[in-house]
């Protein structure tokens, strides 16, 4: 496994968000950010496309949806040959991560420092730590060219809409989203057909989503969408000279 190095997180970390400090904190703050981007950045450069799965940390293995997540990053990598990328903690991510790893493909995590510390799990061939949600936000999606949503919480909810946002508003392409747990999400997917109903958004945009409980359908979905639209570009090769590395 790659590791990456863990950043330090001061103790008062929490106070960037009440307004205005000193210049001095502040232009800290602003290098604090460049510096986890650009960590994150190079060690995924030579990840190769991915399919991120986002999830609950809570579901343990033997749950329906660890296994339905375990079966599904195994086919990401059998069917479509692509790196499976999750959040690298516990629960549905782990289980994405070990589907990948047992189908002798790639599986990276975006692991997130919390104050009741979320261990990486040990399904991972690389992986980096960040302090900050927003940063890893950009990179669970950055390397991507599918999502998959499975049963989770606040966090799960919080990547699955500004995901589905950007590609509302095409700030990044047309990338095909699959939901995964059709009975847990049934009261979501009512509401989004009430918010069409409603004009907040268009009933077009329902058609961003395809639900389903079927990994093959899931698979056969996404892979759809990339002969339609997309040339994956090939992987780049390490540069020695800029202490690159896979």
């Amino acid at each position: 496994m790659t590791r990456s190095r863990r950043p330090l997180i001061a103790r008062n970390e929490s106070v960037w968000l009440e307004g205005p400090r000193s210049r001095i904190y502040e232009l800290g703050f602003v290098l604090r950010v460049f510096w986890e981007l650009f960590r994150g950045v190079r060690t995924l450069h030579f990840t190769g496309p991915a399919v991120t799965v986002f999830g609950s940390a809570r579901f343990q293995e033997g749950h329906r949806y660890y296994e339905l997540a375990r079966q599904t990053g195994s086919r990401i990598v059998s069917e479509l040959g692509m790196t499976v990328m999750t959040g690298g903690g516990p629960g549905i991510m782990e289980a994405a991560n070990r589907g990948a790893r047992e189908a002798g493909g790639n599986s990276v995590g975006c692991n997130i420092i919390l104050p009741h510390e979320q261990k990486e799990n040990p399904y991972l061939d690389k992986f980096v730590l960040f302090r900050y949600f927003f940063i890893r936000k950009v990179l669970l999606v950055k390397y991507s060219y599918a999502f998959i949503i499975l049963p989770g919480g606040f966090g799960t909810m919080d990547e699955f809409f500004e995901t589905l946002t950007l590609i509302q508003t095409r700030k990044i392409e047309d990338f095909p989203m699959v939901v995964m747990g059709t009975e847990f999400y049934k009261p979501l997917r009512d509401f989004l057909a009430f918010m069409a109903e409603q004009g907040t958004i268009s009933p077009a945009d329902m058609k961003l989503l395809l639900f389903t409980d079927d990994p093959e359908e899931a698979v056969a979905h996404i892979r759809k969408y990339l002969v339609a639209n997309y040339r994956i570009v090939k992987q780049r090769r390490p540069l020695w000279w800029l202490f690159e590395r896979e």
